[in-house]
């Protein structure tokens, strides 16, 4: 157990320099790895200077491209942000499903031969009576009505969407089933976490966190947003993106101001405050977008927000301009028109452009509200709250000066308990310490509050298993063995008891991740990961410093 072949060493020499390379980025400024700096979301000349002046420094570093530059992310503890508390209320999911539902309903009806009827009656927001006129075509009514009633997705049972009641007299009252409800509001939690998420973090690179609680309430974390109410901005809007033709008949146009609004239209106004009388049937929607992306504007270098269209989209917009020459085209968002060029030429390819009088953050938000996509409920904020930086960096240093008091306890308790072996436990666990920072850097994993505890709990934690070992040691070196047979045996005869309570700490620390929820999984991570390095240099570090002292030095015995 003390031989390690050439090999071995090698392996473990790769391990530590493989940790202390992913490590490294934690105590290096940015800019001396070459990181761009994130641009800022303002136009302010002096946080543009600053920006500037960091890409600079980042594009003449030195720094390698093929080392490592992720550092551990700090969570909403310790590096400030914004924690949101958001509900999608259950009626107005139901509400907007049987606006669905009511236009599946039309068109079954419709289809030929065309049953007779009475325009659907909308009861309230959860229920639809629908009256057939003509009483011989019932039968066939329940038909397509039985047609336009899905299967709710995930039932084993097979449940349907939708309970039809026959009233007699050609009336059926149709309402929502509580499986397709449950349904309904899960789908929507889900959906809304994904474009919560696309929204605020368009690119993937920030460290925000979207967690469920419950069936219909969504937690986001956005570490390093100092702006709660840009975000509640985002996420208020449903972000409804359509393309409508507008109407080129001043009178009409007029009529709809004085109140007389055409059938088939709707009365918008532009940026400007103009009114335009848009065409309510889109011609593209949000559905026919592709991607979405904040830009400049080529002429003046504004800010605009750029978008490509899809295939199908491409081809309807191209369509469309080339039929229309001269008419206003009015890309709405939220029944706002956002722009309304007039189409001068056909334009094919997908490509369109937004410009207005846009701030860069303006831009960005729009971009990633389209290209997110529609909410499927409004999002209610129930409760918000504000992380200051200064809080963070204040946890930052508390658990910097514990980690370091805690090391120094335990590196003076070790050298005087155990000499010299004592000082090999005391290297394993800086080593320790360094390779639980490049797993947490590997892993991108968020270093919270709770972490920091995981890890001063882990230099607690780590030289158990060499005091299992050093007190084994002693007992067979009190027996008369020699330096080598007892160091020997106290590791052989201690394995088991160490592997036996890392396991059982590894579980515990696996149910914590898999049931707890924000503080407990951030203290699990940590925990899990320190288990695993302790091991490791516990029982593999210090044997190799151990069995290299023991092979040059040749001691016959040992002071412990």
């Amino acid at each position: 157990m003390l031989h390690f072949s050439n090999w071995k060493i090698t392996l473990v020499l790769a391990v530590l320099l493989g940790g202390f390379i992913l490590a490294l980025p934690n105590v290096l400024p940015n800019s001396f790895m070459g990181v761009e700096p994130k641009p800022p979301l303002s136009q302010n000349p002096d946080e543009l200077a600053a920006y500037r002046a960091e890409q600079a420094e980042a594009q003449e570093s030195w720094w390698p491209g093929f080392l490592a530059k992720e550092k551990v992310n700090l969570g909403l503890d310790l590096q400030g942000g914004v924690y949101l508390l958001m509900e999608i209320r259950p009626d107005e999911v139901v509400a907007n499903q049987m606006q669905n539902i009511r236009g599946d309903i039309t068109r079954a009806l419709l289809e030929r031969p065309r049953i007779v009827r009475e325009p659907i009656e909308e009861i309230d927001s959860t229920q639809l009576r629908v009256t057939i006129k003509n009483l011989d075509q019932i039968e066939e009514a329940q038909r397509r009505l039985r047609g336009a009633n899905p299967i709710v997705e995930g039932t084993i049972t097979g449940s349907r969407t939708l309970d039809i009641q026959n009233e007699g007299q050609g009336s059926f009252l149709i309402s929502m089933t509580p499986a397709a409800r449950e349904y309904f509001v899960r789908d929507a939690q889900a959906k809304a976490m994904s474009i919560v998420r696309r929204r605020i973090d368009p690119d993937g690179v920030s460290e925000i966190s979207v967690q469920p609680q419950g069936d219909d309430r969504i937690v986001l974390e956005a570490p390093g947003e100092a702006n709660p109410q840009r975000i509640k901005d985002i996420l208020s809007q449903a972000g409804r993106m359509t393309f409508n033709l507008v109407s080129d008949d001043m009178i009409a146009t007029q009529a709809a101001v004085e109140g007389r609004v055409r059938p088939g239209y709707q009365l918008l106004s532009d940026e400007f405050g103009q009114a335009l009388l848009v065409d309510v049937t889109p011609v593209v929607t949000g559905s026919d977008i592709a991607t979405a992306s904040q830009g400049n504007d080529p002429d003046d270098n504004s800010p605009v927000v750029n978008f490509r269209l899809n295939g199908a989209g491409a081809k309807k917009f191209g369509q469309t301009t080339s039929e229309n020459y001269g008419r206003l085209f009015a890309i709405v968002l939220d029944d706002q028109v956002m722009s309304a060029p007039r189409i001068n030429e056909p334009i094919w390819g997908g490509n369109v452009q937004i410009s207005g009088s846009f701030t860069i953050e303006r831009a960005n938000d729009l971009a990633a509200i389209i290209a997110a996509g529609e909410l499927p409920a409004k999002l209610h904020f129930i409760q918000e709250r504000t992380v200051t930086a200064t809080l963070g960096e204040d946890s930052i240093r508390a658990g910097t000066t514990a980690s370091l008091i805690g090391l120094a306890l335990v590196a003076i308790f070790m050298v005087l308990a155990y000499s010299r072996l004592g000082v090999f436990a005391v290297l394993s666990l800086m080593a320790n310490i360094m390779l639980i920072l490049g797993a947490l850097s590997a892993i991108g994993a968020t270093l919270t509050l709770p972490g920091i505890a995981g890890i001063i709990l882990t230099i607690g934690m780590a030289v158990d298993a060499n005091v299992l070992v050093f007190e084994r040691i002693r007992e067979e070196s009190r027996a008369g063995r020699g330096a080598m047979s007892a160091v020997q045996a106290g590791y052989e005869k201690a394995l088991s008891t160490i592997m036996d309570a890392n396991i059982t700490t590894f579980i515990a620390a696996s149910l914590l991740y898999l049931l707890g929820s924000g503080p407990v999984k951030g203290f699990a991570v940590t925990l899990a990961i320190g288990i695993v390095t302790s091991v490791f240099t516990a029982f593999v570090v210090t044997r190799l410093l151990t069995a290299l002292w023991l092979n040059s030095a040749r001691p016959k015995k040992l002071t412990l």
